[in-house]
């Protein structure tokens, strides 16, 4: 649990979870924008779905470990992994 910041009176507790889906979110975003990439661009090359992708990226689902690895991986050797999945 990350406390609120009590000198922050809009500020509230977020859980381990809720920080969690943040990071991942943030993972794959970046990753998408650093290639330059819309999402519906990044869904297509990569074949991944286009509301899973927006869902992972809004953080509204934690992105599984499978997802982050994969992503990780693009942003390492896009041209391979869009070549693999082609």
């Amino acid at each position: 649990m990350l406390p609120a910041d009590l000198a922050d009176s809009e500020d509230f507790d977020v859980t381990d979870e809720a920080v969690e889906r943040g990071l991942r979110s943030r993972l794959i975003r970046n990753t998408r924008m650093s290639l330059g990439l819309s999402q519906s661009e990044f869904a297509s090359r990569f074949r991944v779905p286009v509301g899973t992708l927006r869902d992972w990226e809004q953080a509204r689902v934690t992105a599984p470990d499978f997802a982050v690895a994969y992503v990780k991986v693009i942003a390492q050797h896009p041209e391979m992994v869009a070549k693999a999945v082609a």
